[in-house]
């Protein structure tokens, strides 16, 4: 079992390094893990954690035992090789070591998202291919809200004022908060993480990052790691930073795109054929995300907020329906040169653990492939959506087609999908516990 201990300059690297985090998402995306004194890290010491932690909820609940064992047995956090970076926002020197979950006997840890990620990437390197994928990460950026009652307000610029409408791509509203967003950049770069584009999006204080395609793996690691440090510069600054789907009413959500195409041990991509045009695989891979992708919306969707999203469409296509570059559907094939042909999901949302949206984007399209799906017809213009694909707004929907979904357990492990769902059934009942101010303010003195 490989370990950071084995790296003969790991003492080097972390000179000067008081604490090293031990940090793995769990079913959420959420990290979790433990703060080791760097002279441990040094000295080999094994970091372990209880299997429940993977399951935990947003609440900080825990499932049933048996979704992870009654006596909540111990599992290994490994080092990823190559992620071990100094954490240029902390305040005193410390590092972060991205791990993956083992078992104590070594073999992927079957409730770990990561370890669901890399078993779909199998499947594809069984058949001597290897899928690509970029994410496009949206996020709000707001000044301290202390009242969770009170909606978010943007932030006070370097000109002392708040922006006002919607600025997409507007270059002037970015500077206005430049010390973040040089900061910001600085740290990726620190990390390990190539930025291929920072822009305003269409939102207030919405802005987006984008990221060069690479392995799934990779870019789920670079895209987590990003959520990570993107929380901890805007603290830094006097901001926070929220990944919700729908932080604000009357405002765009944000999304997590994903880009995916594969290639061949040749390195050509297997989506266009040797005449140059859209191969036999390219249309099943949109067959299987037509067919699937609703199957496993809770992992693009997970939450309730989640699907306000969906039911404001402006910019966030609550459908399955296809395109050649039309941002309406929720699968768009953008303009291209043949060899660059590629898919692009728009349906997930910036709140998913992008270990679960890349795994539930690629596991549709091998399906569908595997299974010689084939899509409708490429939507054009204005155009209707056929029910079958529609995409559920409400979480309750999207826990119920998961449960009955032969294809999730089929490329998943079964313990983690009922894992997962029990995870997601307790968010749920836990939300339906609350009254809202709208209940409050519209229900409390007319009915």
């Amino acid at each position: 079992m490989t370990s950071l201990s084995a790296d003969p300059t790991l003492a080097q690297r972390l000179d000067g390094i008081g604490e090293v985090e031990f940090v793995i998402p769990d079913m959420n995306g959420i990290p979790r893990g433990k703060v080791i004194h760097a002279r441990n890290v040094i000295n080999g010491r094994r970091v372990q954690m209880a299997h429940g932690v993977l399951t935990q909820c947003l609440t900080g609940e825990y499932p049933d035992p048996r979704y992870y064992g009654y006596d909540d047995s111990d599992f290994i956090l490994r080092p990823i090789p190559g992620q071990l970076h100094r954490t240029p926002w902390s305040a005193t020197p410390r590092a972060l070591a991205l791990c993956e979950a083992v078992e104590m006997d070594g073999t992927p840890a079957r409730l770990s998202s990561r370890s669901m990620l890399r078993q779909v990437v199998e499947r594809y390197e069984a058949r001597g291919w290897s899928p690509k994928v970029a994410t496009e990460m949206e996020f709000y950026l707001f000044e301290h809200n202390a009242d969770v009652l009170q909606p978010f307000r943007p932030p006070v610029g370097l000109d002392g004022r708040r922006e006002v409408g919607n600025q997409a791509f507007a270059v002037g509203s970015v500077t206005g908060l430049q010390p973040f967003f040089t900061e910001l950049k600085s740290s990726m770069a620190a990390v390990g993480i190539p930025c291929e584009a920072v822009m305003h999006e269409m939102g207030l204080s919405q802005y987006e990052v984008n990221f060069t395609h690479d392995d799934p793996l990779l870019i789920a690691d670079q895209t987590f790691l990003f959520k990570y440090l993107l929380h901890e510069v805007a603290l830094k600054h006097g901001l926070i930073a929220v990944c919700m789907a729908k932080p604000l009413s009357r405002m765009p959500g944000s999304s997590m795109h994903i880009h995916q195409s594969v290639v061949d041990q040749a390195g050509r991509n297997i989506f266009t054929a040797a005449n140059q045009e859209a191969s036999a695989e390219f249309r099943h891979y949109l067959g299987g995300l037509q067919a699937h992708l609703g199957d496993l919306i809770l992992l693009l969707a997970p939450n309730i907020n989640s699907y306000q999203r969906y039911c404001h469409v402006y910019a966030s296509p609550n459908n399955l329906c296809w395109s050649n570059d039309n941002r309406r559907t929720g699968l768009r094939v953008p303009a291209s040169e043949p060899d660059a042909r590629r898919v692009e999901n728009r349906v997930p949302g910036a709140d998913a653990n992008p270990y679960l949206a890349v795994a539930a984007s690629l596991a549709a399209g091998l399906y569908g492939i595997e299974h010689r799906l084939e899509p409708d017809l490429p939507a054009q213009g204005e155009f209707e959506v056929p029910d079958d694909l529609r995409l559920s707004c409400t979480l309750h929907r999207a826990i119920r087609r998961l449960e009955r979904s032969g294809m999730a357990r089929e490329m998943f492990a079964e313990e983690f999908i009922e894992g997962y769902l029990a995870c997601k059934r307790m968010e749920l009942d836990n939300f339906m516990d609350e009254i809202s101010p709208w209940e409050r303010r519209f229900l409390g003195s007319v009915i």
